[in-house]
């Protein structure tokens, strides 16, 4: 049974936005068992502003000047957290800086492990307005209601399937699609809940190649 949670969350000059991330998820992490061993990690990849100083109060952060993918860079919190944690059944929690993950979010993702998931996966809704207006915004909760459509600033994976499949990888863009892939392509259970929900900033400029931040580039583009 799993009997511990680390939470990861990578950092790239997220100070306006780290503290109400982390404030949000201890939240969460209160709605689980008292007796639930828990750590939150932090990653800050050379930030060039008081990110690592706003987040450590609330959070380990692990401070980082190499350069280094992003896949690489969650890879360095999982098992920063894993390091922290006693229990041996761990369920890792990935979320993003610029994210605010529902109340809930903690403990329904580890009722679903406790149900048998190797990993989950849920929607992330944006905060604020959509860019490129109502179009884009349909065009984007279409998205967001797909089935396993994947994001790493919503993602639970047991410990143990985790390295089962070599993490992340030294992967510099969709980190999250490949780990889910490889999970599910080994055999394991994977899902999504559609009730386990987070909020994430609807900015354009994102750290991530590729990631949240080009898709809605593209959504505004097109109209």
């Amino acid at each position: 049974m799993i009997a511990a949670v680390g939470v990861v969350v990578p950092a790239r000059d997220e100070a306006s936005s780290v503290s109400q991330c982390l404030h949000a998820v201890r939240r969460s992490l209160l709605r689980l068992p008292v007796s639930m061993e828990r750590v939150v990690v932090v990653v800050a990849d050379r930030c060039t502003d008081d990110t690592a100083a706003r987040a450590r109060s609330l959070a380990e952060v692990v401070a980082t000047n190499a350069p280094r993918t992003i896949g690489e860079i969650r890879d360095l919190g999982c098992s920063t957290a894993l390091s922290r944690l006693s229990a041996r059944e761990v369920l890792l929690l990935n979320t993003d800086a610029d994210t605010e993950v529902d109340p809930r979010w903690a403990a329904r993702h580890l009722a679903r492990a406790r149900h048998g998931w190797h990993a989950t996966t849920g929607p992330a809704h944006l905060a604020g307005t959509v860019p490129g207006g109502p179009g884009a915004a349909a065009r984007y909760r279409e998205i967001v209601n797909t089935k396993e459509n994947v994001y790493g600033a919503n993602l639970a994976v047991r410990a143990d399937a985790y390295a089962a499949v070599g993490g992340f990888g030294p992967v510099s863009t969709g980190e999250d699609h490949s780990l889910w892939r490889r999970l599910r392509e080994a055999g394991y259970r994977v899902g999504t809940d559609p009730g386990t929900v987070v909020h994430t900033s609807a900015r354009l400029a994102g750290r991530a190649p590729e990631g949240l931040s080009s898709l809605l580039r593209r959504l505004a583009l097109d109209g």
